[in-house]
């Protein structure tokens, strides 16, 4: 019997599908927070035996994990991209302003911010996904510094105005306006919002 004969005697096949259980698990975890739908609830919305979810992710905590990485990789990478590619500060503003204020519901998305979410919920969280939750938050806070260290030396971004005050006072209102988005404010209105909230550094 050769090696791929014996591969295929040995073991269960795989029958999971790995990309829609995760698709699902991230809308869920999205749209009703990490702890508010338990791991049953997911395999059941994925028609899938939890058994079969903890082969392939190893625990809920790595369903959570993977879940977290799939949306910052999916989702969250544009705000890594707008702020390290070196456009001028009145260009990045307009592009977060555009990433920020994307019309979820038109999209066929739920609204908030995963993100957010974790962070607020990472006592429920496993060691794992409270850790990159932790993690990403804390890149995504350099990263803002070192974009507004930048525009200042380019005399884009007022000097007098803290580096550290300014990226905490900008990620907080990104995290304000998804939630807001998420209680239902009108996007006309989130846009006037968003956009009163960044003129200061206009």
């Amino acid at each position: 019997m050769g090696d791929e004969d014996d591969k295929r005697v040995r073991g269960r096949p795989k029958t999971l599908n790995r990309g829609n259980v995760l698709k699902i698990a991230v809308e869920s975890y999205w749209a009703e927070g990490p702890s508010g739908v338990s791991i049953n609830e997911i395999c059941r919305r994925a028609g899938v035996s939890k058994p079969g979810v903890y082969r392939e992710f190893g625990s809920e905590d790595g369903l959570k994990l993977a879940a977290l990485q799939s949306y910052q990789t999916t989702v969250q990478a544009p705000v890594g991209d707008i702020l390290t590619d070196g456009l001028p500060s009145d260009q990045a503003l307009r592009a977060l302003t555009d990433f920020v204020l994307l019309d979820h519901k038109a999209h066929g998305l739920p609204v908030g911010w995963l993100q957010v979410a974790m962070c607020r919920s990472s006592d429920e969280l496993g060691m794992r996904a409270r850790v990159r939750a932790e993690q990403f938050h804390d890149q995504i806070s350099i990263n803002l510094g070192q974009w507004i260290d930048n525009a200042k030396s380019k005399g884009q971004f007022p000097v007098e105005v803290y580096t550290e005050t300014a990226a905490i006072y900008i990620e907080t209102r990104i995290a304000t306006e998804m939630e807001l988005q998420k209680q239902g404010v009108a996007q006309d209105e989130l846009e006037r919002v968003f956009k009163f909230a960044v003129s200061v550094f206009s």
